[in-house]
């Protein structure tokens, strides 16, 4: 028997600060001079003088592909036809997520390197070797594994500022998930998507993630309420991004985004982002594995300030609606699913009965703290 081997991955190199947009050449031309920029019209209008500005002090072309929807199958198929008629030694995913995920894996189609440019702190996806696949109407379809991380990934925190602040709050969903999972998947040995078992650094980024987004996630917030960038935007966008990243790709992946898996194929969550669905994910596993009484508290009432839901409420849900938990119940514990890395067997009845129980949970803690009474999401 082969024996168990600890790893850890990471993206070649991560840039961060204000105006980072603006050195964008420099760090492109030392990885390929044909690069293909996949962006949407809208974020293009935003960035395209600074982009254009800087390939042209490093002189590279500019070849850009307009990019909306998800990353689908055939999204990625035609980028990867498209780097190949373009002779494209480099792809840069740049905006939101599904048009970094599309590029990562048509780069990988195609045979060329990659770099992950996002606008928004929304996710931890940017780092990792993976992109998360979708169907045509917004369904969770397949993770594809890369065999190496972006060779660049790059944030500009001024336009993090400037984005809308639910962006911000979805990337705290999404990053709190982080080191709940982890420890999860340190106590079953699970093997992580790194493709081996935890390392200490792993463990120790998750568990930093955590924390600086509960000392500066309110702080951060607010500045960009106002539009700037404060050190604790600074912190918290490298929580979300780099320290997420390394954190659930090399730490592991448990309950938490297997219920979001789940919960995409819920016509009543369509419309809500990653991090909210994740966050649901996250409480639901702190139920399942019978967290302390204090830490589901704190937990409620720190996702509640922040601004991200905790009741089946807030995505659309009602504890009634037992078809449609038992379908996400289903979906989540599928074979080959993430929840399988908790350190006991989880079942589609345990599923249903701990998203059963957020509800009143939180609804109760939230009353207590003079907390905002949830409110109904409709799906758009």
């Amino acid at each position: 028997m082969v024996a168990p081997i600890s790893t850890v991955i990471s993206p070649s190199r991560y840039v961060q600060g204000k105006g980072a947009i603006s050195r964008i050449g420099d760090f492109i031309a030392t990885i390929g001079s044909r690069p293909l920029v996949v962006v949407d019209d809208v974020v293009w209008d935003i960035v395209r003088g600074s982009v254009e500005a800087s390939f042209g002090d490093a002189e590279l072309p500019i070849e850009r592909v307009g990019f909306g929807g998800f990353a689908t199958p055939d999204a990625v198929d035609s980028l990867a036809a498209t780097i190949k008629e373009t002779g494209s030694d480099i792809i840069v995913g740049l905006g939101g997520g599904s048009a970094i995920d599309a590029a990562k894996a048509a780069g990988h189609l195609a045979g060329v390197r990659w770099a992950s440019v996002p606008t928004a702190a929304s996710t931890d996806a940017p780092t990792s070797a993976l992109a998360v696949i979708y169907t045509d109407g917004g369904e969770f379809l397949e993770y594809r594994f890369f065999p190496h991380n972006p060779d660049l990934v790059l944030i500009d925190t001024e336009l993090i500022a400037h984005a809308p602040v639910q962006f911000l709050i979805a990337g705290i969903g999404d990053a709190l998930a982080t080191w709940v999972e982890a420890r999860a998947a340190r106590r079953a040995h699970a093997t992580t998507m790194a493709g081996g078992l935890q390392t200490e650094t792993s463990v120790a980024l998750a568990r930093l993630s955590w924390d600086i987004l509960h000392e500066n996630a309110l702080q951060a917030i607010e500045a960009v309420k106002s539009k700037v960038v404060t050190p604790a935007l600074e912190k918290v966008v490298e929580a979300n991004t780099l320290l997420s990243g390394l954190g659930f790709e090399s730490g592991g992946l448990a309950a938490a985004h297997a219920i979001h898996n789940a919960l995409t194929a819920a016509p009543q969550t369509h419309g809500l982002s990653h991090g909210q669905k994740v966050n649901i994910g996250t409480l639901a596993q702190l139920v399942l594995e019978g967290a302390a009484a204090e830490e589901i508290e704190d937990f409620v009432v720190f996702t509640t300030k922040v601004g991200l839901p905790n009741t089946l409420t807030e995505i659309g849900l009602s504890p009634t609606d037992v078809k449609d938990l038992r379908a996400v119940a289903e979906a989540a514990t599928v074979e080959g699913e993430t929840i399988h890395n908790m350190p006991f067997p989880v079942t589609p009845e345990l599923v249903v009965d701990a998203l059963v129980a957020l509800e009143g949970l939180s609804r109760s803690i939230r009353a207590e703290h003079d907390l905002t009474e949830p409110e109904f999401y409709r799906a758009h």
